[in-house]
């Protein structure tokens, strides 16, 4: 890659993530640190605002823009793609933002890369054949408040259980598994983390407080809890 384009990457980079160290451009780059400190003079000199945060890494300044990128017919293809897998989804908030956001990014494609990628659209199927009745409208909601750190107050029907329960949760991180979302949440009623299915909550309630962060790891969580049912509500 020639520094050029490793300098319009960086910025791309920049642009699209709050913090970067020298050390996760070098490495995403396969270049030495101190090349990624005269990439980073490089921008300076041509007026990019970088930020050094001392000890932290590199930001940009808030409020800066960014040409809009040119996208290439595979990631484009890409996009499409991505976009009847989460037309799966059932959640409806989920797949409404996402494509109100596709549509915006459609509309720097190039008028080549447009056409084609129309082209696919029609060309593509994704069959669920995990059929249920079950689809949710929350999942929009409560990725605002994972990122927020906001309780949530939820009504959840666990599954072969008739009693909703009430529940005050610190929402933490979510996945998909046979089309269906999962939250993952310490919940105060089991003064534990729990697993809930997005789907089961019948009635959820975004709090104005803000809890206190534990720290929650994803991957610690898979490593500790996926095979054990009791965790699991």
């Amino acid at each position: 890659m020639s520094q050029l384009s490793r300098l319009i990457s960086i910025l791309t980079l920049l642009k699209s993530k709050r913090l970067l160290t020298a050390t996760e451009l070098a490495l995403k780059f396969n270049v030495s640190i101190r090349t990624i400190y005269r990439d980073i003079r490089k921008l300076e000199e041509a007026g990019v605002p970088i930020t050094t945060l001392e000890g932290r890494g590199y930001s940009l300044m808030e409020g800066y823009q960014v040409a809009p990128v040119q996208f290439t017919e595979k990631q484009a293809n890409a996009l499409i793609t991505a976009q009847h897998i989460i037309n799966q989804s059932k959640d409806a908030s989920f797949i409404t933002d996402f494509n109100e956001a596709l549509v915006k990014i459609k509309s720097v494609f190039k008028s080549s890369v447009q056409v084609k990628s129309e082209l696919l659209n029609d060309k593509i199927r994704v069959f669920n054949w995990h059929y249920e009745e079950f689809s949710s409208n929350a999942l929009s909601e409560i990725q605002l408040a994972i990122t927020n750190l906001n309780f949530i107050e939820i009504d959840y029907l666990k599954v072969n259980d008739t009693q909703v329960s009430n529940r005050k949760i610190e929402p933490y991180a979510f996945y998909s598994t046979n089309h269906k979302w999962i939250l993952i949440a310490w919940c105060y009623l089991r003064n534990a983390y729990r697993a809930f299915r997005i789907d089961r909550i019948k009635h959820f309630k975004i709090l104005p407080e803000q809890f206190k962060d534990r720290k929650f790891n994803l991957q610690n969580y898979f490593n500790e809890y996926t095979y054990n049912e009791n965790k699991t509500d």
